[in-house]
């Protein structure tokens, strides 16, 4: 993974407009449009949550399919910190510190996170980096140019924790202890009714346009339960977006280019930060972006935040007339104990506590085994980590520990290891509809990845490891009983399944699948998805003992 830029190089801060200075260069693609992923950018208003380390984990999968699938196509991937707005003014004040300050502090637990999970993040940005502030301020003027920013009078219930409005419809009454409150009934946090002058984009002039994208590309809502959710947005007309804030109230942003006294809208400020991350604005190259990845491949967002970047951000997209996102990878969320996570409640899941109790790849595997559907919540807790755990110790880290077991090797020390294309013989009725698996293997879980379908490309390799381990018990290549040519028949069989499983494996568990692969002494150039095929060479010298997991915690 590429090392991050240390927090502490930072060579220049501008404080008056809470933005600081950074050199970056974007990817060099060498014809070759790179792969670009993004997470969210996250809020640093608290510690990281299982949640942000399943975006990261997300995002991670696929950008490490994409560079075993094309190690010759540059991947870039996206996340940072979302560090203006009116949460973070608040919570460094309260803490008598500036906010630039407080944003250092807090975005070091992101990167931390970032590190220990394995997750190969190769651009980490900050709103409050120059570069991007200019991003900002280029792409608020060209919206002008094109007379879609208007100021007018804008009213609404709005939310400081979720920093937006939310409509009517969204809003609803609530009593506690005597007290008469609203909540937005999407996110469940407070609102109060609000009424300010501000500037306005014209969201309502891009109605029609959406609805013809999605329309025409169905597709790029994943999964299709979140298409529908656009689309029934989209049928009610859209209101002008407000996109500023009065700087005498929001002061910790970056200014409205020619007009101090606004501050430009968190969500336009953070939804930019796709497009400064990938070098915006594109005036050396003139190519629209496409040699830094521009448009994003995949951006893997919280179903909560769907609106921003199916309706808000294409929008803006099209008024400059920008491509979009080819696909909008959508998950729900993670609860505890079925309820949502919070702070005042006390049950917010510590990925970092995880990580250091189980590893990085075992909480990955429950990531992606547990939450890799996406369509409906999913629910965290140490006893199915631990399940979960178990499961992928058993069917990988045993099974190779059986194949390699002393009895087995002392008994085909002098046997050759055949080609598993030419085995017509195990000794058991299970050859054919094995060698059926393990053909079809990385097709079927290809096929689930191109439908963003995590959990069930897992489960096709659950299955090979399933039947890998029956095959071992049913045929029994350590026992006397068993011709030498069949026992050795059975463990190339095993070393095959083991060796495609840990190809195919390695966007989960990267650390975990490179152990395996290299005790299986499969050459590091052998390990892309055109050689996860069945029969194809890498089982080289197998070092037998080789245990994968730890198995301390458990």
């Amino acid at each position: 993974m590429r090392s991050l830029t240390p927090i502490r190089s930072l060579s220049r801060r501008i404080k008056s407009t809470g933005c600081l200075s950074r050199r970056y260069s974007t990817p060099a693609g060498n014809g070759i449009k790179p792969y670009y992923i993004t997470t969210p950018i996250f809020y640093p208003n608290a510690a990281p949550h299982i949640g942000h380390l399943h975006s990261l984990v997300v995002a991670d999968i696929y950008a490490r399919y994409a560079k075993l699938a094309n190690a010759d196509r540059p991947v870039h991937f996206v996340n940072g910190t979302d560090e203006h707005g009116l949460k973070i003014q608040n919570a460094a004040k309260g803490k008598g510190m500036d906010p630039l300050e407080f944003c250092d502090e807090l975005s070091v637990h992101f990167r931390k996170l970032i590190e220990k999970a394995n997750v190969g993040v190769t651009r980490f940005t900050r709103t409050t980096e120059k570069q991007h502030c200019d991003a900002v301020s280029h792409l608020w003027k060209e919206l002008d140019a094109r007379n879609l920013i208007y100021k007018g009078r804008h009213e609404g219930w709005y939310s400081v924790s979720d920093e937006t409005f939310y409509p009517a419809t969204q809003v609803a009454k609530q009593e506690k202890d005597g007290e008469e409150y609203y909540i937005s009934t999407t996110s469940g946090s407070r609102v109060e009714w609000q009424e300010e002058e501000n500037y306005k984009f014209k969201l309502s002039a891009f109605q029609s346009s959406l609805v013809a994208h999605y329309t025409a590309n169905p597709d790029v809502v994943q999964p299709p339960q979140f298409h529908a959710d656009v689309m029934n947005a989209l049928q009610e007309p859209l209101d002008d977006l407000s996109i500023s804030r009065k700087r005498s109230r929001l002061s910790w942003g970056i200014p409205v280019p020619n007009d101090p006294e606004h501050t430009i809208y968190v969500w336009i400020d953070a939804l930019t930060t796709y497009l400064s991350s990938a070098g915006y604005p594109w005036s050396a190259t003139g190519d629209k972006g496409y040699s830094a990845g521009w448009p994003p491949d995949i951006q893997v967002i919280g179903k909560d935040i769907l609106r921003f970047h199916a309706i808000y951000f294409p929008a803006m997209l099209q008024a400059l007339d920008l491509p979009l996102a080819k696909r909008l990878l959508t998950h729900s969320h993670w609860t505890v104990d079925r309820a949502k996570m919070s702070k005042s409640v006390g049950n917010v899941a510590d990925p970092i506590q995880a990580i250091d109790e189980l590893g990085a790849d075992l909480v990955r595997y429950y990531l992606a085994r547990v939450g890799g559907r996406f369509k409906e919540d999913v629910d965290w807790s140490r006893e199915q980590l631990i399940k979960h755990s178990k499961e992928i110790i058993s069917l990988l880290g045993n099974l190779y520990l059986r194949a390699t077991s002393a009895r087995i090797m002392s008994r085909l020390s002098s046997v050759p290891r055949p080609s598993v294309a030419d085995i017509t013989d195990t000794g058991t009725a299970m050859l054919g509809p094995f060698l059926a698996i393990l053909k079809r293997l990385p097709s079927r879980v290809e096929q689930h990845m191109q439908l963003f379908q995590v959990a069930d490309a897992i489960e096709v390799a659950l299955e090979a490891l399933q039947e890998a381990n029956l095959l071992m018990t049913v045929a029994q290549p350590w026992h006397k009983s068993t011709s030498p040519t069949v026992a050795a028949d059975v463990q190339a069989l095993i070393f095959e399944t083991l060796r495609q499983c840990g190809i195919l494996l390695q966007p989960i568990m990267p650390e975990k699948t490179t152990v395996l692969l290299d005790a299986l002494g499969v050459p590091t150039a052998q390990r892309t998805l055109a050689d996860a095929a069945f029969g194809r060479p890498g089982v080289g010298d197998v070092r037998p003992g080789v245990r994968l997991f730890n198995m301390q915690n458990l």
